[in-house]
């Protein structure tokens, strides 16, 4: 009989480099598995995990007309990790207070909804400036989506996780709905999707050439500003507190229904708020796959940051090299799209086995002995 039993100390070393123990482990599960794919291991990984890295490495080495040749992977991978270190921040608060937000892909959605609604009502010519209440609509559109599973879980004691995921395809089926009824483009030869947004609504963009935007300065901002909160604030004393001893936070006076309420509405309104940037800066219009499976890929995101605000930044970099290498992958060795998958469901497993194994040791007991 196997069973786990805590460990006197768990090392914070060790908790600290789990991520980069996990990721090890999912280089070396990678290339077994490219070899039983019948690919080159060495090859394929040097395509999936180092090629945008080693582009990064020559736009900073090489003289600057030389190196602006190998800006734009680096940009994309940046341009890819911004949805999820919004989302993976919002989340790592939620998940230190031991609140569990599953359906951030449904709050990235009502985000893009509502704040799409505005964009495609909006008058022809309207100024730039109304980009700031296009992503304000955005985070209170993912704001009201996690109000319901809030709501249920303070007043009836509904489990968050279920009533959050369910939600995810409700917020899906509701945006189909729109862009094959309501909010179709009637120009649009009959495909399910809205008008393009006007000018004012698209993202600037950073780096000419390039389509790195200004969502990667709000990323960061959201990132250290959630850092500051949960490291030198009393809200984010009582999120750590609430987390770790319900029962200790009471006996404190702090409010564990007012904690449920603020970690929800907080990582819902970021998944909102990059539903919104997400849409005006890529696709620049509604339509059914909004990539909103970056809701779910922050849970990979949170937890590679160790549940640290900005370690949710280091997280969604690893995770869009995984994304723009599975698009590499599938260029250049032919691989199945369903790899990116794959690779990041591996890494969520290792980097959870790697947290458990650091916690508890295995015991084998013998059957009749304790």
């Amino acid at each position: 009989m196997i069973r786990l039993e805590p460990r006197p100390q768990p090392s914070r070393v060790l908790a600290l480099i789990s991520p980069l123990i996990a990721i090890l482990l999912t280089l070396l599960a990678g290339g077994i598995l490219m070899a039983l794919m019948g690919k080159p291991p060495l090859a394929a990984l040097q395509v999936y995990f180092f090629q945008p890295f080693h582009e990064f490495w020559l736009w900073l080495t090489l003289p600057a007309e030389e190196g602006a040749m190998w800006l734009y992977t680096p940009a994309e991978v940046v341009v890819k990790a911004i949805p999820m270190a919004l989302i993976g921040t919002g989340l790592a608060v939620c998940f230190r207070a031991n609140v569990w937000n599953i359906g951030a892909a449904g709050q990235y959605t009502a985000g893009a909804i509502l704040a799409g609604w505005l964009a495609l009502s909006a008058p022809e010519g309207a100024s730039g400036l109304m980009l700031v209440p296009y992503l304000i609509l955005g985070a209170i559109g993912g704001m009201a989506w996690a109000a319901i599973p809030a709501f249920l879980r303070v007043r009836f004691n509904a489990n968050e996780i279920l009533v959050s995921l369910m939600l995810t395809y409700v917020a899906a089926l509701l945006l189909d709905w729109l862009v094959r009824g309501p909010l179709k483009d009637p120009a649009g030869f009959g495909f399910p999707e809205s008008k393009e947004f006007q000018a004012g609504f698209v993202m600037p963009v950073l780096v000419e050439g390039t389509r790195l935007h200004l969502g990667a300065v709000l990323a960061v901002a959201a990132a250290a500003a959630l850092w500051v909160m949960m490291g030198r604030t009393i809200r984010g004393f009582q999120v750590r507190v609430i987390g770790a001893a319900p029962r200790a936070g009471a006996f404190a006076g702090f409010s564990q229904q007012g904690t449920i309420w603020f970690v929800l509405l907080l990582s819902g309104g970021l998944a909102g708020l990059a539903g919104a940037i997400e849409v005006s800066a890529t696709v620049q219009q509604l339509q059914p796959d909004i990539s909103a499976e970056y809701g779910f890929v922050a849970i990979i995101v949170a937890f590679l940051g160790r549940l640290y605000p900005l370690g949710a930044l280091f997280g969604a970099l690893i995770l869009a090299v995984s994304y723009i290498g599975g698009e590499n992958a599938q260029i250049l060795m032919k691989l199945p799209k369903a790899v990116t998958g794959i690779f990041q469901g591996m890494l969520l497993f290792f980097l959870l086995g790697c947290d458990t194994l650091i916690r508890y040791r295995i015991r084998l007991a013998l059957p009749g002995r304790s």
